[in-house]
């Protein structure tokens, strides 16, 4: 009975002293303003237009601690159906961001923009401060959904660039940033975070599969409106 007892005793002190050392979901800043998501809503291309993909940025920021802020996907949308366009960099509010680890990545709009800014694979953190997978990782998931140009502006109405603005899982493409500014190439499409390439594959450019075979999985960024 003592040895059963005291084996008891031992197990939950190594439970104790497990979940103490485990980390913390919640993010270690209370003042993040900026993060990729870690996940996609899984649908592809298709996140329910812009208002879906805001959803999909408050929702996460709630595990991350931060869902008092509003939160908005950094992604322009493309003039059309009598609509006009919309620029990814009039969304997202005047900075300065931080990482969940209170790096800041931008001071502000012409700072996220300009060569200057702090994003790297090490800084562009998921709301539960973690590093997103990048080239050279399986699975690579740097692909970040935009639809945008370098200076974070929408693509002119035309060739979709938007995957219908949002609303497509199948046909059509997307332009996608590298969250961890590396690519086949030596080049500044390759090293940017916001305007890469397009979205390609066999169900037409806009499915999940397809983010997933050039190195993506849906993921957005996303920053404090606030």
């Amino acid at each position: 009975m003592i040895r059963t007892a005291r084996s008891v005793t031992m197990s939950g002190l190594a439970l104790a002293a497990a979940l103490l050392a485990a980390p913390s979901v919640q993010a270690q800043s209370p003042d993040m303003t900026f993060f990729v998501t870690s996940i996609g809503p899984g649908k592809g291309a298709d996140l329910g237009g812009l208002d879906g993909a805001d959803a999909q940025c408050q929702k996460l920021a709630q595990v991350g601690g931060a869902a008092a802020k509003t939160w908005r996907a950094y992604l322009s949308a493309q003039a059309a159906d009598g609509k006009p366009a919309v620029n990814a960099k009039d969304r997202i509010g005047k900075g300065p961001w931080q990482n969940a680890k209170g790096v800041v990545i931008a001071k502000d709009v012409a700072d996220l923009h300009s060569a200057a800014n702090n994003l790297t694979k090490q800084t562009a953190l998921s709301e539960k401060g973690e590093v997103i997978n990048g080239r050279g990782d399986t699975p690579n998931r740097h692909d970040i959904l935009t639809g945008s140009q370098a200076d974070g502006t929408a693509f002119a109405a035309g060739d979709d660039k938007t995957c219908k603005n949002w609303t497509s899982s199948t046909q059509g493409a997307a332009i996608v940033g590298h969250a961890d500014r590396q690519g086949l190439r030596d080049d500044e499409p390759s090293k940017s975070w916001n305007s890469s390439h397009l979205s390609r594959g066999p169900d037409g450019g806009c499915s999940q599969a397809d983010l997933k075979s050039t190195g993506g999985d849906g993921l957005l960024y996303c920053f404090a409106a606030n």
